[in-house]
């Protein structure tokens, strides 16, 4: 069974970074198509953040163009978002998210369960 585990979340001031990481692990991962990294603050809906296609192009909300990165390691399957000039708007759980086939199956959309991000002002 295919798992998208998130880490590297938690607290960080105004103005300070963080560095988000999802491996995805499990199963036999056949190919993994576009990531990428939402996130949900509390009484909201769910939102893109930025993805990255397997090529290496990437989309990102304009909420936080300029402040955040997103990169992928294909040969350790993970995905990484590196978060800069934080606002406390920020804060939200975010959610990895993969598009990954397994031998013989269809592309599958996977998600992790969340990390926690909380920037203070």
């Amino acid at each position: 069974q295919v798992q998208l585990v998130e880490s590297g979340g938690g607290l960080a001031q105004a103005g300070g970074s963080l560095r988000l990481s999802c491996a995805a692990s499990g199963g036999s991962i056949f190919r993994i198509n576009a990531m990428g990294w939402y996130r949900q603050a509390p009484g909201k809906q769910r939102e893109l953040v930025a993805t990255i296609r397997s090529g290496g192009s990437t989309n990102y909300a304009d909420s936080v163009k300029g402040r955040f990165t997103i990169s992928r390691e294909n040969a350790k399957n993970t995905v990484y978002l590196q978060m800069n000039s934080l606002k406390p708007e920020d804060t939200a759980v975010y959610y990895c998210n993969g598009y990954i086939q397994t031998p013989g199956q269809p592309s599958y959309n996977y998600w992790g369960l969340g990390t926690q991000v909380t920037v203070s002002s």
